[in-house]
């Protein structure tokens, strides 16, 4: 199922579009014990019941395909006479009208759902006139096909929250009377799925509200489907292989972890230009995963551990690249690559400082060379190199004397103030 097929059958578990004929439940207890069972038509129900009902049968369809809703096909022995795919095939044909194979299916839950409190099960039965649709998706008054469904829904019950309460009958406040409260659902599924827009028997919509610890034992034990990860749990499988292969308390792991993130990335926009993805996605097969590692510095050795683990870790069901990426990581990454060009930026500028300094240095050293020079001698001269030459000593006065010829366009400086000679 994709995402515009799950939201069209949210879209009718609403007041008015509602259609469950429907809905049964069992209330178990901490020790396994089935303590109630209610059965009855949907559109009769209380006001405040029926949305309430409803709340909780828009959740079972909520949140991300590949995370929280995973489409798990039933293997062909469980749609044999006695397997789980052909109880919920008679649980539907029926109407959820017959208790003795009700009863059963909360027994087949309760044997395989592993929970340590109370909790609820939900079944709802329901059928979708399914509407044809032009390509421009448009409903044509006309009907394809009727699809008609069960959902089954999990939800725990605990105690309320103890608190302080005003009590009526004693005109005073005090603790609240705590009661037993139904949450939102921890596990459900539809069935059959809606692939297509049409009726597909051979597949289940399964729904987690834990996307790092799904009942897994449900989908094995409960649907008798093979268990499959979630992207979450694909996501920690995954950086768990590269960590202890690479040493969890190596301070470069951390970078190498940023360095296989941004160049999935990559690889995945790279793969999108030329695929679409929904269709046909990117999968972190052994091969995907040697190009990975093989463009991030990592020896070799460590990188065929790596494939290795991969490999034997998924199996048959390598994750979609979209899973593994870690939507964080690249902005962290992103933070360490400015943060590294800055370092750069710095390291240019602490260089030309110092070349900066150096020829600073040099200056100050030469002019404390010709204060040196100044305190020693009476007289100290500086001429221009070729002007050196021309310099000669006479007798003038019987004074002995420099003489220093001066064309008429050349100029003096006496104690660093210009002269006219």
């Amino acid at each position: 199922m994709n995402k515009k097929e799950v939201l069209e059958l949210k879209r009718r578990f609403k007041k008015d579009a509602a259609t469950f004929t429907r809905l049964c439940g069992c209330y178990v207890d901490g020790n396994r014990s089935k303590v109630c069972q209610f059965s009855g038509s949907f559109l009769n129900l209380e006001e405040e019941e029926f949305y309430k009902y409803l709340e909780i049968a828009n959740k079972t369809l909520s949140g991300t395909l590949g995370n929280n809703l995973l489409e798990l096909p039933f293997p062909m022995e469980e749609e044999e006479v006695g397997g789980r795919q052909q109880i919920l095939m008679a649980l539907r044909d029926t109407k959820l009208t017959d208790e003795t194979l009700l009863d059963r299916y909360y027994d087949l839950i309760i044997d395989t759902y592993d929970h340590a409190g109370n909790y609820l099960i939900l079944l709802y039965h329901d059928a979708y006139d399914v509407m044809t649709r032009t390509s421009d998706n448009n409903n044509l008054d006309e009907s394809e096909e009727v699809f008609e469904y069960l959902i089954c829904a999990i939800c725990p019950v605990a105690l309320s929250k103890p608190g302080l309460g005003y009590r009526e009958d004693e005109h005073r406040i005090g603790p609240r009377i705590r009661d037993w409260v139904v949450g939102a659902p921890d596990t459900a599924f539809l069935f059959p799925a809606f692939n297509d827009r049409s009726t597909d028997i051979h597949s289940t919509l399964f729904y987690t509200k834990n996307t790092k610890e799904p009942h897994s034992e449900f989908m094995a034990n409960g649907l008798g489907c093979m268990v499959q990860r979630t992207a979450t749990e694909q996501k920690m499988a995954f950086h768990s292989i590269v960590r202890n292969v690479l040493g969890a308390e190596d301070e470069r792991t951390e970078d190498l972890l940023l360095d296989i993130q941004q160049n999935l990335n990559q690889m995945a926009e790279e793969y999108a230009e030329t695929h679409e993805p929904e269709e046909d996605p990117f999968l972190l097969d052994r091969d995907t995963v040697g190009k990975l590692l093989s463009g991030c510095n990592i020896p070799e050795e460590k990188a065929a551990r790596i494939e290795k683990s991969v490999d034997e870790t998924f199996g048959e069901q390598p994750p979609a690249a979209e899973h593994v990426i870690d939507s964080k990581a690249l902005v962290q990454n992103a933070v360490r690559v400015e943060k590294m060009e800055l370092e750069g930026q710095v390291g240019a500028l602490t260089q030309q400082l110092s070349e900066k300094d150096r020829k600073l240095s040099e200056k100050q050293e030469e002019i404390d060379r010709y204060t040196a020079e100044s305190r020693t001698y009476d007289v100290v001269l500086r001429v221009k190199p070729e002007k050196a030459p021309q310099i000669r000593s006479q007798i003038i006065d019987g004074q002995k004397c420099l003489i220093i010829p001066m064309a008429e366009n050349e100029h003096a400086a006496i104690n660093g103030v210009n002269t006219t000679v």
